[in-house]
């Protein structure tokens, strides 16, 4: 039943945001951040970011309220191959306030189904976001 539960919606522009960032040629890292507007209870774009590393990332995630940041990561296989993993993250902080802590909880199902996203990870603390841990989280698909 909690599959089908809907919180908030998708704001359509952020969806075709998502398709194009999916979609793009560049071979940097790059992110996509999201939040939800509380009011209108939609899920939006807060801000885009191109060659972005972890560390500046995770810098940009705020202390006590949760966010999605979908990454687009180089990642350098132990063989030397290449590839562009996009990473959905649910940062879901200690110390958020309950309302928006359900509010993110809910609502990444749908985020995650609209935007045709696979590799799907959460932290409840931003330190944890590393390379170290991204390519732990990664492993799991090789």
């Amino acid at each position: 039943m909690s599959s089908t539960l809907v919180v908030c919606e998708v704001d359509e522009s952020l969806q075709e945001r998502l398709k194009k960032f999916r979609f793009r040629k560049e071979t940097n890292n790059a992110a996509i951040l999201m939040k939800i507007d509380m009011e209108k209870q939609l899920v939006i774009l807060e801000e885009e970011y191109e060659d972005i590393s972890l560390d500046e990332l995770r810098d940009e995630l705020p202390e006590r309220q949760p966010r999605y940041p979908d990454l687009i990561y180089k990642y350098v296989h132990a063989d030397g191959r290449v590839s562009y993993p996009l990473c959905f993250i649910f940062s879901s902080p200690m110390g958020c306030k309950p309302e928006q802590q359900m509010m993110y909880a809910g609502s990444k199902n749908q985020l995650v189904q609209a935007a045709q996203l696979t590799k799907v990870f959460e932290t409840r603390n931003a330190d944890e976001l590393t390379e170290e841990w991204l390519k732990g989280q990664l492993a799991f698909f090789r």
